[in-house]
């Protein structure tokens, strides 16, 4: 494995393994609310995305491809020769890359709060806020994030954990944060439609209130997937992982199962 990826690799060794991957701005710690409910049942790998957490800087620019060859470092430094893959946004959009790219390594795919295809509006938006992070650093984008991703009320009562996202986001470097971002605004021409399609058993999962990677998204990606599975979430937003873990683990836990091979 190449030096400067920062990785966990706990639960039961001998069991199949499941590799989560990460959203932009955040890190390997994202899934503490998700890996309990999986520890006994699955290995499980979480990793930091090169210039997220303690990973090192990406040392080319920023695309899918270059996270997808690091999950392939990482797997070949395990030695794991097939994974089911947790994407969560970003990690949903590398998730697909990772499929079309390695589908002999890909077991099954759970898609979280991940993007599909945006309107001329939300492209805009998304172009907007890339310039603006290279301008001035997460700072000038992680409050209107926190307003995205979490209800008001869980805001409200939790001021603590909203505090800790604000430290995951702000710990991005200015001179890399902006260059990742712009992976999630420009990525998605390459994964859209994918030819060949992916055939691994698929579950696609987003929020009623994820208005940024919402039912529409996920239902267009499902619909892509041959035999996909759909779970929409109600009264969440695009956090839902660590908002109402329960409401997510859950179904995570029911296609596992479903789809055992």
């Amino acid at each position: 494995m190449k030096e400067g990826i920062s990785f966990q690799d706990i639960g039961n060794k001998e069991a199949p393994v499941l590799i989560f991957i990460h959203g932009l701005g955040l890190n390997q710690y994202v899934w503490q609310w998700q890996l309990p409910a999986f520890k006994q049942k699955f290995r499980l790998i979480c990793f930091d995305l090169w210039g997220h957490g303690l990973s090192a800087d990406p040392f080319v620019e920023p695309s899918l491809s270059l996270f997808v060859d690091q999950l392939r470092d990482v797997m070949d430094g395990l030695v794991i020769a097939k994974a089911t893959l947790v994407g969560f946004s970003l990690g949903g959009m590398i998730a697909r890359r990772a499929a079309q790219d390695m589908p002999e390594r890909i077991e099954r795919l759970i898609l979280l709060n991940t993007a599909h295809k945006r309107t001329a509006e939300a492209q805009f938006a998304i172009e907007e806020r890339v310039a603006q992070s290279e301008r001035e650093g997460p700072d000038a984008t992680v409050e209107a994030a926190l307003l995205r991703w979490f209800t008001e009320s869980y805001r409200n009562h939790n001021p603590e954990k909203m505090d800790l996202v604000r430290r995951w986001v702000l710990g991005n470097k200015k001179s890399v944060y902006h260059r990742n971002y712009r992976v999630l605004a420009t990525g998605l021409e390459e994964i859209i439609a994918p030819d060949p399609p992916i055939t691994c058993p698929t579950m696609v999962l987003t929020a009623d209130q994820d208005y940024g990677n919402g039912p529409e998204m996920s239902k267009a990606i499902a619909e892509e997937i041959e035999g996909s599975e759909l779970v929409i979430l109600t009264g969440l937003r695009h956090m839902a992982l660590m908002e109402d873990p329960e409401a997510v683990n859950q179904p995570m836990l029911d296609f596992l199962a479903r789809s055992a091979l």
